[in-house]
């Protein structure tokens, strides 16, 4: 039988929950054991596909076409496991289940409730991931305790120990210790209250994860353990990190993962983890110190709306020893006279994706001035949209070239609906997702990068480049480098001559990882350290295997 590991969180919100998740998985892995993540979102939308990126973040697209929560990317990247669609689940995809269940009549008129019907379903969805092949199932609970939100997720969770036997599941409880500068110490009464609040819904956490800015003194342990009723090995003191990928040592020093494996009784405590490959990792961030200054040309506001994109630039960064500082530019502030004082002290300009016309204007302006300042550009998804409108409308001629998103009369829509998304009309996870095939070019920049003809790739998107202005764009210099294996779908392109221009209608950042940085990522990150350090862009060639660019000098 699969073991359950609940993180859940306390105090405030965005604490670390989903790294601290995602950290254990990796330690966890370390031991020899199989292990997979989980999110419950509370939120009531069905998935985070139509949510606004500037209030949620990023959508995270899994392999099968799930459109997850950004968590989902953390545990990806740390376990290095590719997950899907039933790691994350959310309130409305639950009550939607269970209304579609009533309206059936698979409950015989029963009266339908919170409890049992919502708690089981919950239930039923954590039990879809212990299957043969998992040892440990670990569930972050989104939210934080106290939000009412989240009472049917904690209720199914405690109902889960006494439904799978008490020795198969464990809590992780994470929450804050804070500073107080004026009376020079830590405080635990928010841990205290947290921990109340958590056992007045009927679980009792068996480790503490306390988050705070410096480490948790002996004495600040021992009282928690005191008032909250853990053993003391079972306090652990989560230090903010120099980088995140060493918080899975940070929580091993402290003792997380054995404390977990003994009393779960997992075969995983028998021994210590194998963990020389992450420390190596480790000292490669911290050893990446050549700074690269990289451009964001981005239309949404939060950070995290990018998150993944950033990941996988600092890790084609540490591949190159660069330490990857991203300016992050609003794409409303890339338009007229203000392109050239944005972008000019640029090591490499990243054109990521996004939907609707604001700023649009922008982004093409972005990729406009990375092609004729020969500065290392790469689009994603809407990303090599405009720098197809861009090359379109200023060398190839064609005025008021666009995308059909967003001016419906141009007079050439070298951007356009995909056919088979003409009549569709709900907007939820009704676009092209998930993974699809692309065959490269022979002797292409890109096939030197992956060092391969055939690639698959994460996909979220509606439009693509119209068929119909394929050749006058080859014909002028834009190379349609990769497309679908029918020929149909223009997949990647690159601009001839160039150091680095190239954009991908997919999201490769989806499938980049901290010790396996993303061919395409490092590439481009290699292209960007050559600008930085002065070297001619131009004279850059790619090895035979296409793992390093190597100068020419």
């Amino acid at each position: 039988m699969a073991k359950h590991i609940f993180v859940t969180g306390g105090v405030a919100s965005s604490i670390g929950k989903g790294l601290t998740a995602a950290s254990l998985g990796r330690l966890l892995k370390c031991r020899g054991l199989r292990v997979t993540l989980q999110k419950l979102d509370p939120y009531i939308n069905v998935d985070p596909g139509t949510m606004n990126p500037s209030q949620h973040g990023e959508v995270f697209v899994t392999e099968d076409g799930g459109e997850t929560d950004l968590d989902l990317g953390h545990y990806e990247r740390f376990i290095d496991e590719n997950l899907h669609r039933d790691s994350s689940v959310t309130t409305g995809s639950i009550y939607s289940s269970v209304l579609a269940k009533e309206r059936r009549g698979d409950y015989l008129g029963d009266t339908v409730q919170v409890i049992p019907h919502i708690t089981n379903e919950i239930k039923e969805r954590i039990r879809r991931l212990a299957t043969d092949d998992v040892d440990v199932v670990i569930t972050e609970v989104g939210g934080t305790v106290g939000d009412i939100e989240i009472l049917p997720f904690l209720d199914a969770i405690r109902q889960f120990r006494n439904d799978v036997g008490r020795d198969n599941v464990a809590y992780v409880h994470v929450t804050l210790v804070p500073y107080l500068g004026p009376s020079g110490e830590q405080k635990t009464k928010p841990t205290q209250h947290s921990v109340t609040e958590l056992r007045a819904r009927g679980i009792q956490p068996d480790t503490i994860v306390c988050r705070s800015d410096r480490p948790i003194s002996l004495g600040v342990k021992r009282k928690i353990s005191l008032l909250c009723d853990v053993p003391e090995k079972a306090v652990v003191s989560a230090v903010d990190a120099r980088n995140l990928y060493e918080i899975p040592l940070v929580l091993h020093e402290e003792g997380l993962d054995e404390y977990l494996c003994s009393i779960l009784r997992l075969d995983g405590a028998a021994h210590a983890p194998e963990l020389g490959s992450w420390e190596a990792l480790v000292r490669r961030v911290e050893a990446s110190t050549t700074p690269v200054k990289i451009g964001l040309v981005g239309k949404y506001s939060l950070p995290d709306a990018y998150l993944s994109v950033v990941e996988a630039l600092r890790h084609g960064g540490f591949a190159s020893g660069a330490h990857v500082s991203i300016d992050f530019i609003d794409a409303g502030e890339v338009e007229g006279l203000l392109v050239e004082s944005r972008l000019r002290n640029l090591d490499g300009i990243v054109i990521p994706g996004g939907f609707g016309p604001r700023a649009i204007e922008g982004k093409i302006a972005a990729a406009g001035y990375a092609r004729e300042h020969e500065i290392p550009c790469l689009g994603l998804c809407l990303g090599m949209q405009t720098m197809v409108i861009d090359f379109a409308r200023n060398v190839c001629g064609l005025a008021g070239a666009n995308s059909s998103e967003f001016d419906p009369d141009s007079p050439h829509p070298v951007i356009d609906l995909m056919d088979e998304q003409r009549e569709i009309v709900d907007f939820g996870g009704t676009q092209r997702l998930g993974l699809y095939p692309a065959r490269l070019r022979p002797g292409s920049q890109v096939a030197a990068a992956y060092g391969a003809a055939l690639v698959y790739e994460r996909h979220r998107h509606r439009y693509e480049c119209n068929p119909r202005y394929r050749r006058r764009l080859e014909d002028a210099g834009l190379l349609q480098v990769g497309t679908s294996p029918d020929d149909r779908l223009v997949e990647f392109v690159e601009l001839a001559g160039h150091p680095f221009w190239i954009g991908t209608q997919a999201h490769p950042e989806f499938k980049s990882r901290p010790d396996r940085p993303h061919p395409l990522f490092k590439a481009f990150m290699a292209a960007a350290l050559c600008r930085a350090e002065g070297r001619a862009p131009h004279l850059l060639q790619l090895d035979t295997s296409g793992l390093n660019f190597e100068s020419a000098v």
